[in-house]
């Protein structure tokens, strides 16, 4: 096959997807990678020749590789994930009105284009959670605890102007649960909250419940996701989504490189035939809590089948540079 990655400049020196795209080489494919931002593109050369089975985007939020994407689906070609998925996440405010209308555990959210018209927010609402609608990474995140504390300055690397979301304070650990999905099998991630970089969390795969597994289906179901992750707290009444992302790190995962390139290969072939179909609901792949066997719900709770792993090969190391990407 013959495919295009879309990757910025931040992710230039990344494994995923410089890994991935090492691996699709390896295995016989034709990788070629676009730099927006950093290059000059031919949108003529590129998108209107058609050659490419499938179009990957690793790009920041808000980033021109978006638009690139956008381009190469309205000429009719196969991206990954979805563009339209792609669209519905980046923006913060958008997924989360997406994501509450279908039922799905996210917190009361705001928006504001400055900080101080936050502060018509009831105060029984602080501590608040800001940060920026099209935020990644964790970027600008932080906690306001009062109202008067809305305007203190920002830390360094902040980025002024744009859409801001505020979402009341969900007591938890200082544990982030991330939930990854490659093509409908579901990993679970502890980590260290932004919120809470102090809290010594050593980030590791854990155990996958039933009910959580539930949630991050759901949502590659609502959004037409195949790649993505998902930021779930375990709150006080349960877990609750602060968060979503498409293509994200796959840290953790078992063989995340060999798996997420198998991946791109499946959703390459499908093609854009396949995108009109509803998802599959996702398969714990992971461990699961409380000594379960991958899939096996939890007493009372809708039952599930795992989708077996195939064996991959093994992943190729990076060794040189892609080209370009110096």
């Amino acid at each position: 096959m013959r495919l295009c990655f879309l990757v910025e400049e931040q992710y230039r020196h990344d494994g995923m997807p410089l890994d991935v795209i090492r691996q699709l080489g390896a295995w016989g494919h034709q990788v070629d990678v676009l730099w927006p931002g950093r290059s000059l593109i031919s949108l003529s050369d590129a998108i209107q020749a058609g050659s490419h089975d499938a179009w990957v985007l690793k790009t920041v939020s808000g980033g021109p590789g978006l638009t690139l994407l956008e381009a190469a689906a309205s000429a009719g070609l196969t991206t990954v994930n979805d563009v339209r998925a792609i669209r519905g996440v980046r923006d913060k405010a958008l997924a989360a009105v997406l994501a509450r209308g279908t039922g799905l555990p996210v917190p009361v959210t705001y928006a504001a284009a400055r900080p101080e018209e936050l502060a018509e927010i009831p105060a029984a609402e602080f501590p608040l959670v800001v940060k920026p609608a099209d935020g990644s990474s964790g970027r600008a995140v932080r906690l306001v605890a009062t109202p008067d504390r809305l305007l203190e300055p920002a830390a360094p690397g902040d980025c002024a102007g744009g859409l801001l979301i505020a979402q009341p304070y969900v007591p938890n650990s200082g544990t982030d649960l991330k939930v990854y999905s490659v093509a409908g099998e579901l990993y679970a991630t502890e980590r260290c909250s932004p919120l809470h970089p102090a809290h010594d969390v050593r980030e590791r795969q854990v155990p996958l419940t039933a009910e959580v597994a539930r949630i991050a289906a759901r949502i590659g179901e609502v959004f037409g996701l195949d790649l993505y992750g998902v930021d779930i707290l375990l709150g006080p009444d349960g877990p609750v989504v602060v968060d979503i992302n498409d293509f994200p790190s796959f840290r953790q995962v078992p063989d995340a490189v060999a798996r997420v390139s198998a991946a791109v290969l499946e959703l390459a072939r499908r093609g854009t035939s396949g995108r009109d179909a509803a998802p599959a609901a996702g398969r714990a792949a992971g461990p699961v809590a409380g000594g379960r066997a991958p899939g096996q719900p939890k007493a009372g709770a809708a039952p599930t089948t795992p989708r077996p792993v195939s064996p991959l090969p093994r992943p190729v190391r990076p060794t040189a540079p892609i080209g370009g990407g110096r």
